[in-house]
Formats: structure tokens, C-alpha cells, sequence
């Protein structure tokens, strides 16, 4: 059962300069819930997370946090709600090791993961501690960015194509670790186009198209609406 809304994005419409992505978007999010945005290449899902964030030229709507409104606060401030961004780029310094990326953000929330308990459930990083940014691999990135995240104490997760490229044991691995971090109630977004890593992790599906919420439905309705997700999402 849920604790609340730990998310609630009410007619956000977001801009990159005179460019007008989303059109009235509108979707909560319940804490523990993970959400998945589901849709093609361009609907603005990515878009959604950075504008959730702060990080879009403009936008306008309502979006509340724990029920605090942050529409007009700056992406520094919203993140100090405990709010955490892995976007699909990363953002690994390629000078610094591995372990300097990872104790580099500040703490957010008195419930970040320790140094030991992320290296207990990234194995990987352990060995590759002392490596540099630049010598990791893709999967071994994308564990290093989740991890940093998970160290601030940040309790609602953006993530963004966290399975995009890399090895099946990585997103394997990847997909052990949301299944831990829903047991521990965190509060997750996933944007991803690879429908079969997101569709037994979700516990709700919204499909966006053109910038607007097209279809939301929840993990039971899923096999009923397999063939509109199939015209909808190309799978």
C-alpha cells in the first residue's frame, strides 16, 4: 500500500527556448510506487524528468514534491528534497576514480546508502574503485551514476535509459537492484525504451506521444492492453 503522493505533475507544459515540448502533461506518483514513462523516440519523457527537476528553459503547471509546490524553485533546490537524476549521459568525471565520483555529491537526506553497502550491491565498483572515470565501462558507468545518487540519500529516483547499451548481466543486475530499492519504498521514474527490462519492475505504465500522456495503466492491466502498447511503442 502507498504512504501518499510523493509526486504529482498537474498541466506541465515545458519549453527549450521557443521550442514547446510538453502539452499539458498530468500523472502522480505514490511513494514506493515505480513508474514507468513509456514511448517513442521524442515524445518527451526525458523532457518530463528534467522539467520535474528544474532543468527545462521554462515551464509552467503545478508540480509538487511531498507536497511542496517547487514549479517556480531552482533544480538546485528541488533536488534538496531528496530528489535524484541519473540522466543518459551519466555525467562520470573521466579524471577522477571511481570512488572520487562517487563520494563527489552532497548528502540530500539523512538516508544515504554507505560507502560499503553500495559496494555490496555493486560488487563491480569495489574492484574497480581506484580505476578512472574514463577507464570504466558503460555498465560499470551506469552503476557508478545510480550509486552516487543512492549515497546522497535522495528517496525519488528520475532514471533515464539506465539499460540503454549495456551487457544482459549489467541489466540484469540493474533490475535486481530497483527490485531492492522498491522493497526499501523508494519512490521510482523510469524512462526506458527496452519494454521488457521496465515491464515487470513497474507497478504503473504511462505512454506519452507528442509531448502529452496518451494511456496509463497499472501492472495488472498489462496483459489486456499488450496490443494497444504494441501500436503504440513499436515492441
Amino acid at each position: 500500500m502507498s504512504d501518499g503522493t510523493c509526486l504529482q505533475v498537474e498541466n506541465l507544459h515545458a519549453y527549450y527556448d521557443e521550442s514547446h515540448i510538453l502539452h499539458g502533461v498530468n500523472f502522480s506518483v505514490q511513494q514506493g510506487e515505480c513508474l514507468s514513462l513509456l514511448g517513442r523516440n521524442g515524445a518527451g519523457r526525458t523532457t518530463t524528468l528534467r522539467a520535474i527537476l528544474g532543468l527545462t528553459s521554462r515551464r509552467t503547471g503545478s508540480i509538487k514534491i511531498n507536497g511542496a509546490e517547487t514549479i517556480g524553485w531552482p533544480a538546485h533546490r528541488i533536488a534538496q528534497l531528496g530528489v535524484g537524476y541519473c540522466p543518459e549521459e551519466r555525467g562520470i568525471y573521466a579524471s577522477l576514480s571511481c570512488e572520487e565520483n562517487l563520494l563527489m555529491p552532497p548528502q540530500v537526506g539523512a538516508e544515504g546508502m554507505s560507502v560499503t553497502e553500495l559496494y555490496e550491491l555493486f560488487p563491480n565498483l569495489k574492484e574497480r574503485r581506484h580505476s578512472p572515470g574514463m577507464r570504466l565501462s558503460g555498465g560499470e558507468q551506469q552503476m557508478l551514476a545510480l550509486a552516487r545518487i543512492l549515497r546522497t540519500g535522495a528517496r525519488l529516483l528520475l532514471l533515464d535509459e539506465i539499460s540503454e547499451g549495456l551487457a544482459p548481466v549489467i541489466v540484469q543486475r540493474l533490475a535486481e537492484v530497483i527490485r531492492l530499492l522498491k522493497e526499501r519504498r523508494y519512490t521510482i521514474v523510469l524512462v526506458e525504451q527496452n519494454f521488457k527490462f521496465a515491464a515487470p519492475l513497474a507497478d504503473r505504465f504511462v505512454v506519452m506521444e507528442h509531448g502529452q500522456i496518451c494511456m496509463d495503466i497499472n501492472q495488472q492491466e498489462l496483459p489486456e492492453k499488450m496490443n494497444r502498447l504494441n501500436q503504440l511503442l513499436g515492441i
